[in-house]
């Protein structure tokens, strides 16, 4: 049975009860309620909690400044409820004091569905950011679903808004809470399956502040038996001591690290005693692999990785997951069960833990030995395969090069195909917003009064930044530009939507009909059309001092699509016991 007090009757109420669980284990023991209707289910889960003492307040501005007082004596959250339409702006003179004063609030305005709103629909205002820069943070929550994905989001997104509110920088968030009818907690029979899955274990990893790093033996010491590394993209100032760091870590615990190919610990030397993965994209495509793979925790480092398939197998294990960033943004996409430390991960401490299960870090070293020698043979005899660009920059591109790796197919492809070299290149990106935009701008901000570097695009990637070679006037260094042209967009054929042409070929894969030779030559740029491997090793094996070059290499997406289908496919089989 689920816990007493999620309210299983409406898929509203099951959403209003966790959104208040979630806050109760976090920390919140009052809430200031203001009158309305569509607030019906934020109230009702709210005075049916024991551990919440619920104050109802007519008046909105006279809430929100008694809420401010109850904040500042408790110098923790008060939950601020209203209801939709112009209560809420009632709420703004207590926000901007909030805000000044650096005292936690938690504002809760419901709002109307979306389909509700822009006409005319009663009580329907926008409360979109509706506090500006006032807060600490804002999230429109999604409207109520009763699925257990769309539950995790929201236990995550009201916790997050919860740490935001309570520091290092105290102050108030806002919350926006759309509501669809039944508002009131009347039976709708679409909730029954979930009274068997919410229970103390979908709360119990709720920690009332973030944690210290003090903290982090404590909270591995359970679990880690059996846990895993897992190193997003990172950027670190000093990448040597930020392998070193990781490497010890892996160390003490005994676990693996999967290493993302924009994490410097694929570069940079780590200690040897570390199991290195880097293949987890290819050895966990077969179930009864990954299956055999589950770790029980993980130390998620700065993000998770690129790879799609990694992520659906974090996401399916329901595992413990400590996240270390040094910033105190939410950078858990996939809502799991997890707890954030906020420092450098260099200053974490992990000496002294019992020891791992030493034969499930013997499972992944062996796995990807036999995946990498798998994808390297593949890369051996794959003729024009695209892909095989990045596996040759790795091996021949001179060590410590800066390497700039555009968004789309080419990042996926590093992340496939980049081994742990010890060359110490310095993958660079722009992966916050996971664009394409400015590539070759960007590039050329990285090349500039620094070593000879190198650009890995896609032809797409390039067109769209084509006004960067405004730049070569005042652009001082060298920069060998490697285009992968397949004529269009080659990511989009690994999507369902390539079955479904038209529109697909028009409108997703947008092929381009740009001679490179010409737009290199319009700002005199050195071209060349690399028809073969041998060549295209030997242009990278030496970088020119200065100036710009395209080097430019053609393909067939569609074939090389399917390529890359049928080789980890095979690498699966190959690593499956």
């Amino acid at each position: 049975m689920g816990l007493a007090t999620i309210d299983f009757r409406n898929t509203n109420t099951v959403w209003s009860s966790v959104m208040v669980e979630t806050l109760v284990r976090l920390g919140m023991r009052q809430a200031v309620i203001s009158p309305g209707s569509r607030s019906t289910p934020l109230t009702v889960a709210l005075t049916r909690h024991p551990g919440v003492e619920t104050i109802p307040v007519l008046d909105e501005r006279s809430a929100g400044f008694f809420a401010l007082g109850l904040a500042r004596r408790a110098r923790k959250p008060v939950v601020l409820v209203c209801t939709s339409g112009s209560a809420g702006s009632h709420f703004y003179p207590a926000i901007i004091e909030a805000h000044e004063s650096g005292v936690p609030l938690v504002i809760l305005t419901a709002d109307r569905p979306p389909e509700l709103r822009a006409c005319h629909s009663g009580q329907t205002i926008d409360q979109q950011k509706f506090y500006g820069g006032y807060v600490r943070w804002y999230h429109e929550l999604a409207v109520p679903e009763p699925v257990m994905d769309r539950l995790r989001y929201l236990r995550q997104q009201v916790a997050q808004g919860w740490r935001r509110a309570s520091g290092p920088f105290p102050g108030p968030v806002h919350l926006n809470v759309p509501f669809r009818d039944p508002l009131a907690p009347t039976p709708d029979g679409r909730t029954r399956e979930l009274d068997e899955r919410i229970g103390d274990v979908f709360f119990e990893h709720l920690d009332a502040s973030p944690l210290i790093k003090s903290e982090i033996k404590t909270v591995l010491r359970a679990n880690s038996a059996r846990g895993l590394i897992v190193a997003g993209a990172a950027v670190p100032e000093d990448p040597a001591a930020y392998a070193t760091a990781v490497g010890r870590i892996a160390v003490e615990t005994g676990w693996p690290i999967l290493a993302d190919a924009l994490s410097t610990l694929r570069t940079e030397e780590v200690d040897p005693r570390a199991v290195i993965v880097t293949t987890y994209d290819a050895i966990l495509r077969l179930e009864r692999t990954a299956r055999q793979l589950v770790p029980r925790q993980v130390l998620c480092l700065g993000c998770w990785p690129t790879s799609k398939v990694l992520r659906a197998f974090m996401e399916s294990s329901l595992c413990e997951v400590l996240l270390v960033s040094p910033t105190e943004d939410n950078r858990d996409s996939l809502h799991g069960r997890t707890r954030q430390i906020v420092a450098p991960v260099e200053t974490m401490v992990t000496e002294g833990l019992p020891p791992a299960d030493p034969a499930y870090a013997d499972s992944w070293r062996l796995a990807e030995a036999v995946a990498r020698a798998a994808l390297d043979a593949g890369m051996e005899d794959c003729g024009q395969f695209e892909g095989k660009a990045v596996w040759l920059l790795a091996r021949a591109l001179p060590e410590g090069t800066p390497v700039f790796v555009a968004g789309s197919m080419p990042v996926r492809d590093a992340e496939y195909l980049w081994p742990a070299n010890h060359r110490r290149q310095t993958l660079a990106f722009n992966r916050g917003a996971n664009g394409i935009d400015g590539t070759l701008s960007s590039a050329l901000g990285m090349a500039h009064d620094n070593r000879p570097s190198v650009l890995l695009t896609g032809d797409l990637a390039l067109l769209h930044d084509t006004n960067g070679g405004l730049l070569l006037n005042r652009f001082r260094g060298s920069l060998t530009i490697v285009v992968i042209n397949n004529r269009g967009g080659g990511i989009f054929e690994h999507l369902p939507i390539a079955a479904f042409d038209p529109p697909f070929e028009d409108y997703f894969a947008t092929p381009q009909g740009v001679e490179f030779s010409r737009w290199a030559a319009t700002y005199g740029i050195e071209h060349e059309l690399v028809s073969d491997w041998k060549t295209f090793e030997q242009r990278i094996s030496t970088l020119p001092a200065k100036g710009v070059r395209l080097l430019e290499i053609r393909s067939d997406r569609r074939a090389d699509a399917a390529f890359r289908k049928k080789l980890f496919a095979s690498v699966a089989d190959q690593v499956s016991p």
